[in-house]
Protein backbone atom coordinates (compact mmCIF):
# COMPACT_ATOMS: atom_id res chain seq x y z
CA UNK A 1 0.00 0.00 0.00
CA UNK A 2 2.97 2.40 0.80
CA UNK A 3 6.50 1.95 -0.07
CA UNK A 4 9.37 3.32 0.99
CA UNK A 5 12.47 2.94 -0.86
CA UNK A 6 16.28 3.43 0.47
CA UNK A 7 14.43 6.49 2.20
CA UNK A 8 17.34 8.94 4.01
CA UNK A 9 16.58 12.09 6.69
CA UNK A 10 19.76 13.90 7.47
CA UNK A 11 19.13 17.52 9.49
CA UNK A 12 21.64 20.08 9.22
CA UNK A 13 23.21 18.56 6.29
CA UNK A 14 27.17 19.68 5.25
CA UNK A 15 27.47 21.39 9.07
CA UNK A 16 29.00 20.44 12.34
CA UNK A 17 25.23 18.99 13.92
CA UNK A 18 25.10 16.92 10.99
CA UNK A 19 22.11 14.52 12.13
CA UNK A 20 21.28 11.07 10.01
CA UNK A 21 18.15 10.80 11.48
CA UNK A 22 16.96 7.77 8.75
CA UNK A 23 19.55 5.70 7.20
CA UNK A 24 18.03 4.00 3.83
CA UNK A 25 15.04 2.74 5.55
CA UNK A 26 13.24 -0.21 3.19
CA UNK A 27 9.65 -0.51 4.65
CA UNK A 28 6.31 -1.51 2.83
CA UNK A 29 3.06 -0.97 4.66
CA UNK A 30 0.69 -3.59 3.58
CA UNK A 31 -2.82 -2.71 3.43
CA UNK A 32 -4.26 -4.27 6.74
CA UNK A 33 -1.29 -4.60 8.89
CA UNK A 34 -0.92 -3.27 12.46
CA UNK A 35 2.59 -2.42 13.12
CA UNK A 36 3.90 -1.76 16.66
CA UNK A 37 7.12 0.23 16.41
CA UNK A 38 9.87 0.26 19.27
CA UNK A 39 13.14 2.03 20.12
CA UNK A 40 14.81 4.15 22.53
CA UNK A 41 14.83 7.51 22.24
CA UNK A 42 16.67 8.78 19.07
CA UNK A 43 16.35 5.73 17.58
CA UNK A 44 14.16 7.39 14.37
CA UNK A 45 10.95 6.41 14.99
CA UNK A 46 9.33 9.69 14.81
CA UNK A 47 11.29 11.13 11.99
CA UNK A 48 9.82 7.91 10.48
CA UNK A 49 5.88 9.16 10.82
CA UNK A 50 7.18 12.95 9.80
CA UNK A 51 8.37 11.38 6.28
CA UNK A 52 5.45 9.09 5.73
CA UNK A 53 2.89 12.04 7.22
CA UNK A 54 4.44 14.78 4.82
CA UNK A 55 6.09 16.67 7.91
CA UNK A 56 9.65 16.03 6.48
CA UNK A 57 10.36 15.53 2.85
CA UNK A 58 13.17 13.32 3.07
CA UNK A 59 16.64 13.61 2.38
CA UNK A 60 16.70 11.09 -0.59
CA UNK A 61 14.75 7.86 -1.45
CA UNK A 62 11.01 7.46 -3.01
CA UNK A 63 7.70 7.31 -0.86
CA UNK A 64 5.10 5.21 -3.42
CA UNK A 65 1.44 5.21 -2.85
CA UNK A 66 -0.85 1.90 -4.67
CA UNK A 67 -3.85 3.78 -5.73
CA UNK A 68 -6.94 2.75 -7.22
CA UNK A 69 -5.88 4.20 -10.47
CA UNK A 70 -2.17 2.52 -9.84
CA UNK A 71 1.00 3.02 -7.67
CA UNK A 72 1.94 7.11 -7.63
CA UNK A 73 5.01 9.06 -6.17
CA UNK A 74 3.98 11.06 -2.79
CA UNK A 75 7.68 12.00 -1.90
CA UNK A 76 6.84 15.62 -2.24
CA UNK A 77 3.38 15.51 -1.58
CA UNK A 78 2.69 18.02 1.41
CA UNK A 79 1.11 16.62 4.98
CA UNK A 80 -1.98 18.64 4.13
CA UNK A 81 -2.57 16.58 0.85
CA UNK A 82 -1.24 13.29 2.89
CA UNK A 83 -4.05 13.97 5.45
CA UNK A 84 -6.46 13.20 3.03
CA UNK A 85 -5.87 9.68 3.18
CA UNK A 86 -2.62 9.59 6.52
CA UNK A 87 -4.48 9.96 10.02
CA UNK A 88 -1.78 10.40 12.93
CA UNK A 89 -3.05 10.35 16.59
CA UNK A 90 -0.48 12.18 18.94
CA UNK A 91 0.75 11.64 22.56
CA UNK A 92 -1.32 14.83 24.16
CA UNK A 93 -4.94 14.44 23.73
CA UNK A 94 -5.95 17.95 23.49
CA UNK A 95 -4.19 18.16 19.83
CA UNK A 96 -6.99 15.91 18.42
CA UNK A 97 -9.76 17.79 18.98
CA UNK A 98 -10.80 21.13 18.69
CA UNK A 99 -11.81 22.04 22.39
CA UNK A 100 -13.79 25.44 22.17
CA UNK A 101 -16.26 23.20 19.46
CA UNK A 102 -19.37 21.18 20.59
CA UNK A 103 -18.50 17.84 20.13
CA UNK A 104 -21.22 17.22 17.49
CA UNK A 105 -19.65 20.01 15.71
CA UNK A 106 -15.93 17.94 16.15
CA UNK A 107 -17.88 15.19 14.33
CA UNK A 108 -18.95 16.78 11.75
CA UNK A 109 -15.76 17.74 10.52
CA UNK A 110 -14.09 14.50 10.88
CA UNK A 111 -17.40 12.67 8.66
CA UNK A 112 -16.82 15.66 6.14
CA UNK A 113 -13.04 14.31 5.74
CA UNK A 114 -14.25 10.83 5.04
CA UNK A 115 -17.30 11.28 3.19
CA UNK A 116 -17.09 11.64 -0.84
CA UNK A 117 -20.68 12.56 -1.49
CA UNK A 118 -22.57 15.45 -1.17
CA UNK A 119 -22.67 18.19 1.36
CA UNK A 120 -23.19 17.00 4.98
CA UNK A 121 -25.79 19.05 6.76
CA UNK A 122 -25.96 18.45 10.65
CA UNK A 123 -29.62 17.40 11.45
CA UNK A 124 -31.33 15.06 13.49
CA UNK A 125 -30.39 11.67 11.23
CA UNK A 126 -26.59 12.91 11.16
CA UNK A 127 -27.09 13.36 15.23
CA UNK A 128 -28.34 9.71 15.91
CA UNK A 129 -25.66 9.09 13.69
CA UNK A 130 -23.36 10.70 15.82
CA UNK A 131 -24.39 9.06 18.93
CA UNK A 132 -24.78 5.34 17.80
CA UNK A 133 -20.80 5.82 16.90
CA UNK A 134 -20.36 7.52 20.21
CA UNK A 135 -21.95 5.02 22.01
CA UNK A 136 -19.29 2.51 21.05
CA UNK A 137 -16.59 4.18 23.44
CA UNK A 138 -18.81 3.53 26.40
CA UNK A 139 -18.21 7.03 28.37
CA UNK A 140 -22.03 8.78 27.94
CA UNK A 141 -20.94 10.71 25.51
CA UNK A 142 -23.47 10.11 23.19
CA UNK A 143 -25.59 12.23 25.36
CA UNK A 144 -23.45 15.22 25.13
CA UNK A 145 -23.60 16.37 21.85
CA UNK A 146 -23.92 20.13 22.22
CA UNK A 147 -20.86 20.01 24.77
CA UNK A 148 -17.69 21.98 24.02
CA UNK A 149 -15.00 18.97 23.30
CA UNK A 150 -12.87 21.14 26.15
CA UNK A 151 -14.93 20.24 29.35
CA UNK A 152 -14.19 16.14 28.49
CA UNK A 153 -11.49 14.67 30.43
CA UNK A 154 -8.43 13.31 28.65
CA UNK A 155 -9.35 9.68 28.19
CA UNK A 156 -12.30 11.12 26.36
CA UNK A 157 -10.76 13.54 24.36
CA UNK A 158 -8.17 10.54 23.60
CA UNK A 159 -10.68 8.37 22.72
CA UNK A 160 -13.07 10.79 20.69
CA UNK A 161 -9.79 11.76 18.86
CA UNK A 162 -9.45 7.86 17.60
CA UNK A 163 -13.03 7.36 16.84
CA UNK A 164 -13.10 10.29 14.53
CA UNK A 165 -9.71 9.16 13.04
CA UNK A 166 -11.51 5.89 12.05
CA UNK A 167 -15.22 7.49 11.05
CA UNK A 168 -12.12 9.97 8.22
CA UNK A 169 -11.64 6.44 7.14
CA UNK A 170 -7.62 6.80 6.58
CA UNK A 171 -5.54 4.38 4.14
CA UNK A 172 -3.22 4.40 7.28
CA UNK A 173 -3.68 5.71 11.01
CA UNK A 174 0.16 6.66 12.53
CA UNK A 175 -0.01 6.33 16.40
CA UNK A 176 2.25 8.17 18.07
CA UNK A 177 2.30 7.34 21.99
CA UNK A 178 -0.85 7.43 22.17
CA UNK A 179 -1.24 6.59 25.06
CA UNK A 180 1.73 7.36 27.11
CA UNK A 181 -0.03 10.40 28.54
CA UNK A 182 -3.07 8.97 30.42
CA UNK A 183 -3.64 7.11 33.39
CA UNK A 184 -2.90 3.32 33.32
CA UNK A 185 -6.98 2.51 33.14
CA UNK A 186 -7.66 5.14 30.58
CA UNK A 187 -4.82 3.97 28.59
CA UNK A 188 -5.85 -0.07 28.64
CA UNK A 189 -9.79 1.34 27.56
CA UNK A 190 -7.70 3.73 24.74
CA UNK A 191 -5.77 0.12 23.88
CA UNK A 192 -8.78 -1.99 23.63
CA UNK A 193 -9.94 0.68 21.57
CA UNK A 194 -7.58 0.54 18.77
CA UNK A 195 -8.23 -3.46 19.03
CA UNK A 196 -11.53 -3.41 18.25
CA UNK A 197 -11.50 -0.93 15.67
CA UNK A 198 -8.77 -2.13 13.55
CA UNK A 199 -10.14 -5.10 13.50
CA UNK A 200 -13.58 -4.09 12.63
CA UNK A 201 -12.77 -1.35 9.59
CA UNK A 202 -9.48 -3.75 8.87
CA UNK A 203 -7.48 -0.65 9.83
CA UNK A 204 -3.74 -0.26 8.48
CA UNK A 205 -2.27 1.38 11.52
CA UNK A 206 1.19 2.30 12.67
CA UNK A 207 1.66 2.43 16.38
CA UNK A 208 5.01 3.81 18.31
CA UNK A 209 4.86 2.72 21.91
CA UNK A 210 7.40 2.73 24.69
CA UNK A 211 5.59 0.16 26.31
CA UNK A 212 6.97 -3.60 25.21
CA UNK A 213 4.13 -5.44 26.59
CA UNK A 214 1.53 -3.07 24.42
CA UNK A 215 4.01 -3.41 21.02
CA UNK A 216 3.68 -7.50 22.21
CA UNK A 217 0.43 -8.10 22.58
CA UNK A 218 -1.28 -5.85 19.98
CA UNK A 219 -0.78 -5.63 16.09
CA UNK A 220 0.04 -8.24 13.56
CA UNK A 221 3.76 -7.27 12.64
CA UNK A 222 6.69 -5.73 15.19
CA UNK A 223 9.29 -3.32 14.11
CA UNK A 224 12.67 -1.95 16.03
CA UNK A 225 14.03 1.09 15.09
CA UNK A 226 18.25 1.67 16.16
CA UNK A 227 20.24 4.53 14.75
CA UNK A 228 17.57 5.77 11.75
CA UNK A 229 17.44 2.08 11.05
CA UNK A 230 14.86 -0.69 10.84
CA UNK A 231 17.14 -3.56 12.53
CA UNK A 232 14.02 -6.21 12.94
CA UNK A 233 10.84 -6.35 10.78
CA UNK A 234 8.88 -9.81 12.43
CA UNK A 235 6.11 -10.97 11.10
CA UNK A 236 2.53 -12.16 12.79
CA UNK A 237 3.77 -15.74 13.60
CA UNK A 238 6.88 -14.90 14.70
CA UNK A 239 5.47 -12.19 16.82
CA UNK A 240 2.79 -14.34 18.56
CA UNK A 241 5.69 -16.16 19.71
CA UNK A 242 7.88 -13.45 21.12
CA UNK A 243 8.73 -12.75 24.62
CA UNK A 244 10.54 -10.14 25.76
CA UNK A 245 13.94 -11.66 26.30
CA UNK A 246 13.75 -12.63 23.38
CA UNK A 247 13.35 -9.23 21.87
CA UNK A 248 16.63 -8.07 24.21
CA UNK A 249 18.50 -10.96 22.98
CA UNK A 250 17.50 -9.91 19.04
CA UNK A 251 18.66 -6.73 19.98
CA UNK A 252 22.12 -7.69 21.46
CA UNK A 253 22.60 -10.28 18.60
CA UNK A 254 22.20 -7.79 15.97
CA UNK A 255 23.85 -4.43 17.53
CA UNK A 256 26.61 -6.48 19.41
CA UNK A 257 25.76 -4.77 22.52
CA UNK A 258 23.32 -4.76 24.98
CA UNK A 259 20.28 -2.44 25.25
CA UNK A 260 21.12 0.03 27.51
CA UNK A 261 18.14 2.92 27.48
CA UNK A 262 15.73 1.13 29.98
CA UNK A 263 13.03 3.48 28.05
CA UNK A 264 12.53 0.80 25.36
CA UNK A 265 11.74 -1.72 28.29
CA UNK A 266 9.01 0.16 30.67
CA UNK A 267 5.89 -1.91 31.63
Amino acid sequence: MITLNNICMTFNQNTPDENRALKNINLTINKGDFITVIGSNGAGKSTLYNVIAGSHTPTSGTILLDTETGRRDITHDKEYRRANYIGRIYQNPLLGTAGKMTLEDNMVIAHKKGFKGLKITLNNKMRAYFREQLSVLNMGLENRLTDNVEQFSGGQRQALTLLMAVMSKPSLLLLDEHTAALDPTNAAIIMELTRKFAQDYNLTVMMITHNMQHALDYGTRLLMMDGGEIILDIGREEKERLTMDNIVEKFRQIKKQSIVNDQMLLQ
